[in-house]
Parts: structure tokens; sequence; C-alpha cells
């Protein structure tokens, strides 16, 4: 990729940079939840975190593993009832590591990517505020093509896990 291409992506995706915390807990599994939607891909320890201060981004973490025979791209996702969702990942931009949004993932057979704190997760703005620990939210994810897949994550209360 051009470098100055690159550095325009990663500058382009700094807004917004102090909404994820970098917490270092370690996370409890959650149990894999059958899926439909996209044949070979599975989802498991799907989680959503509270953000400690009201009005403040929460986040998404969980494994994606896919077994299925076409290659795609991960593009976008949404948590129900949220006002937007965004997929983040940090890199290093100006010599510093920085959350940014995170540019398309491409996904092939075999793949495993764990999307947890300080690294890939999905950056939820304005989730609904009834949402209290141990509670279910349904998350969407797309992939090119438009193909998608829904799947339930448990809401943490912050600082729960990383």
């Amino acid at each position: 990729m051009n470098k100055s291409l690159f550095a325009a992506a990663l500058l382009a995706g700094t807004l917004g940079l102090t909404a994820c915390g970098n917490d270092t807990q370690t996370a409890e599994k959650t149990t894999e939840t059958p899926q439909s939607g996209i044949p070979g891909l599975t989802i498991s320890n799907a989680r959503m975190v509270l953000n400690a201060v009201p009005g403040n981004p929460a986040a998404v973490y969980f494994d994606l593993a896919y077994d299925g025979d076409d290659s795609f791209a991960l593009d976008r996702g949404a948590v129900e009832g949220a006002k937007k969702a965004m997929f983040h990942d940090y890199g290093e931009y100006d010599f510093k590591v920085q959350m940014m949004d995170m540019l398309p993932v491409p996904i092939k057979k075999g793949d495993k990517i764990e999307f947890k704190p300080g690294g890939k997760h999905l950056m939820v703005m304005d989730p609904p505020k009834d949402l209290k620990p141990g509670d279910k939210v349904n998350v969407t994810i797309t992939v090119s093509g438009g193909a998608s897949q829904t799947f339930p994550a448990e809401v943490k209360a912050a600082g729960s896990e990383s």
C-alpha cells in the first residue's frame, strides 16, 4: 500500500480516539451460541462492555472463526437499539499507537480473529440507556457482498473485563 495512502487512512480513523479504554483484565469466556446467516462463520465469546461514564460509547468484543468456502471482508457492524456502531482497531500513526477506524478485514477459510480490548472491537455509540449487566443485545456484522450474521452479546459492566 502506498505510504501516503496508508497515512491518510490512519489519519482519517483517528476521530474519537478517547472513546475506547484499554483495560487489561482477563475476560471470562461465554458459551458459543449457534447462529445462522453466513455459512461457516462462527461467533463465540460475544460481550458488550458498557462505559463507566454515561453517554460514552460501549464496546463489543467477540471471537470469530471461519470455516466456509467463500472469502470475503468484514465490512461493518450494528447493535440493536444503538445510534451507530463502527469497527475500530489500534495502529501506529505519527509514532504513536492510536485507535482508528478499522479497514475492511479479509477473511478466508481457517481464519480466527479475536476482537478484544486494545485491539479490534466494535465501538457502540449511544447504546440503549436501559441496558444493564446480564442483559443480552443483538449484534449484526455485515461482510462484503452484503451477507450478514446476527448474534447475541452479553452485556457486562464497565471494568468487568478486558
